[in-house]
Order: C-alpha cells, then structure tokens, then sequence
C-alpha cells in the first residue's frame, strides 16, 4: 500500500493511502473528537462532530480519506463553534438527564458536553414524547437518548447476517429499531456488545445500570480525548 504526506496542525506525518483523517490524527496523538465513529466500523459521518478544516474546507475528518500534501485543522475557533452547537442541538433535541442516566460518567456526549464547556444549550428543549422498549430480555432501548449515530446499525450484525437494528419510519419520527425475534436469543455477551457500542445511554444490558459507582467511571477521573493526546505528548 502506497504512503502519502499530510499535514496535521502544521507537523507532517506519514499515513496509508485510503486511511481516513481521523485514524490518522487518532494514531499520532491527535484527538479529533467523534460520536458516530468507531474503530472498526464502516464510517458514517452523520454526527459531524469531528468536523475539520482540510485543504480549506469544513469537512468530516471520520469519511475523508488522506492524500499527499493535503493540510489539515483540527481545532479553532470556527470549529470549536460547529461542535459546541452540535452538543447544544443534540441535547436540545432529545430528553437527556444526566443525574439520573445510568451512563453518566461513561457517556461520549455528556464529556463531550463537560470539554466544550455546555452548561444550557442555546436552543430551546423539544422534549418529544419518546418510549423506552424493553421487551427484549436482556437489552432495552430508551429512545429519549438516543442520537442516531447508527453505530448499533452498523457494528450489530450486518456483513452477510441480519440486521439485529435498524431504522424505523423518517424524517423526525425516525428512531432505532431492534428485530425482536432475531434478539430473541441475545446472550450476555452480546447485550453487554450492544450496549458498549452506543455512545450515550440509549442502550442498557438489563440489571447492569449502576455496577461501576459514580466517581469511578471512564470520565469521572479524565477528560474525553485525554488519553490520546497523551499518547501525543510521547511522540
């Protein structure tokens, strides 16, 4: 596989040809931050989040593929706006209560929210009248959290197996939909895969919400991103 030069915040870096601008700022210990994106699963680009500027445009760093000498931003102040308006507009969109959510200290977009700063969203609450399904014996989902991301989608079956997610109906009404009688047989294993995938706590393994304490959990004792630019600091 042939190797390109790209530019990140002013320092070269070598990368593959076809990996995209996030695995590689991630990789040399650049923290771009994301909610749809997750290693090993197919890109999205639907949460916008880890917007950048590259070659002079605003674009998704998680579905933008590297090429030589292309430059890249990955933080200022137009920046920095664009994903604290994004944190506001998801919180403001569904029914979000940190206090009492069972992932709090271990939710992407509530650290996200603590790093940019967002203590009132600037745009009014909707608060929808969303249900919470719990059928399903080992996992629920609570459609008030729920960002629609699609990682469930797309890290949950596929690849030549059926779709244990998916969405239902459009527009605003649209939301995340389990197939019932394909998870009918979910193990432990899989519930907990589940809901380690969603980033936020619309996904829960039934009789887990609270076994780590609150003060103990991935965001309670470090910042998000502050482990990769750590890994930066070495380089």
């Amino acid at each position: 596989m042939s190797m390109v030069i790209i530019t990140i915040n002013g320092k070269e870096f070598s990368a593959k040809t076809g990996e995209m601008v996030v695995d590689v700022a991630r990789k040399n210990g650049i923290y771009i931050p994301t909610l749809c994106n997750m290693e090993g699963v197919i890109p999205q680009g639907s949460c916008r989040i880890c917007t950048c500027l590259i070659d002079g445009r605003t674009m998704a760093a998680c579905t933008t593929p590297v090429s030589h000498r292309m430059n890249v931003e990955t933080n200022n102040a137009e920046l920095e706006k664009i994903r604290t308006t994004i944190v506001e507009l998801l919180f403001a969109e569904g029914n979000h209560y940190c206090p009492t959510c069972e992932r709090s200290g271990n939710c992407d977009l509530q650290a996200l929210a603590y790093r940019f700063n967002v203590l009132v969203s600037q745009f009014k609450q909707i608060f929808p009248t969303r249900n919470v399904d719990a059928k399903n014996p080992k996992i629920l989902i609570d459609h008030n959290r729920c960002i629609q991301c699609k990682r469930c989608i797309r890290r949950m079956g596929g690849s030549g197996k059926p779709a244990w997610f998916s969405f239902k109906d459009r527009g605003h009404k649209v939301k995340v939909n389990i197939d019932h009688e394909l998870t009918a047989d979910f193990t432990d294993e899989m519930a907990q895969k589940a809901m380690d995938t969603c980033p936020v706590g619309a996904i829960l393994k039934k009789e887990k919400g609270f076994d780590v304490p609150i003060g103990r959990r991935k965001y309670d004792t470090e910042p998000i991103g502050t482990e990769i630019e750590k890994e930066g600091a070495k380089l």
